[in-house]
């Protein structure tokens, strides 16, 4: 049982966070700050907070746990602000897509209490923004990456594990190095892939008539490119070292591809596609065989 619990970004995840937690039974009162006002008081009268705070800091006073759901390059600035009003069984906790930047940060802004500060993952998030999307069922499957620090006491490790497994997501750990390289390649790559073919083409002098045509294939591949563009620009600066080893990687196989059809190389081809095609089964059976 959560008895005060603060998340500040009451968007999708912070808000489906708080019902869920809510669904479950598993926290009292939650405790909500943010920038926008209209969202904080949509969050408000559909009762996924139960308070409103004027600052994250007054969120947090007396806080069991604090969740920051805020965009990673807030992460810093916020860390500041709340570490004076920490006290000794505070659980502070994120859900920032990079990892490394983010425990930088509150190693620099918590200092002495670095190991109240369990950096964590929810691998859950959608195109849709702001609490109005929010769900209760968001997490239910899903998986949640922890990355723990060596000064965690394993109490605090716990709690975190235990919170989200209360909303019934499936919880493993990784290190934050090893964290943001896979997810530079499962996810933020295919983000910006996204976006980058959405912004060529709503570039283009005629890009009614393109997109007047576009089916299924252009729906479900361009779909992630409507998710929040100030979180995505953050996690790509936050993330830009393995983000770049992964775009340069992904550039050179687009142009092998590029230069098999140049060629006319059917054969060549055929073996790209059918590689590719037999991964993407095999990956789609393994999913469906992963207990939930």
């Amino acid at each position: 049982m959560i008895r005060r619990l603060a998340i500040i970004g009451i968007g999708l995840i912070g808000g489906s966070l708080a019902l869920a937690l809510k669904r479950a039974g598993l926290t009292e009162q939650v405790v909500g700050a943010g920038r926008g006002q209209a969202n904080l008081a949509l969050a408000l009268a559909n009762g996924v907070i139960d308070a409103l705070a004027e600052s994250p800091e007054a969120a947090a006073v007396g806080a069991d746990v604090v969740v920051l759901a805020v965009p990673v390059g807030g992460m810093p600035a916020l860390m500041a602000r709340i570490a004076p009003v920490m006290h000794d069984d505070m659980v502070l906790t994120d859900v920032g897509s990079t990892k490394q930047d983010v425990v930088a940060a509150a190693r620099t802004a918590l200092g002495v209490r670095v190991g109240q500060f369990v950096p964590a993952h929810p691998i859950a998030g959608a195109e849709a923004s702001g609490v109005a999307a929010a769900h209760a069922d968001l997490f239910r499957g899903k998986d949640v990456i922890l990355t723990p620090l060596p000064e965690n006491p394993d109490a605090a490790v716990a709690r975190v594990r235990a919170m989200w497994q209360g909303c019934g997501a499936r919880v493993e750990t990784m290190t934050p190095l090893e964290h943001d390289r896979v997810f530079a390649a499962v996810s933020h790559l295919p983000h910006l892939a996204a976006f980058a073919l959405m912004d060529e083409l709503a570039g283009r002098g005629n890009s009614a008539l393109y997109f007047r045509h576009a089916g299924s294939g252009f729906r479900d591949f361009t779909r992630i490119a409507g998710s929040h563009p100030e979180m995505w620009r953050d996690i790509a600066l936050a993330n830009r070292e393995a983000v770049v080893a992964e775009l340069d990687a992904y550039i050179d196989r687009l142009a092998h591809i590029r230069d098999l059809i140049a060629t006319g190389d059917g054969d060549a081809l055929m073996a790209a596609l059918s590689r590719a095609s037999q991964a993407r089964q095999q990956w789609a059976q393994d999913k469906l065989k992963t207990p939930r």
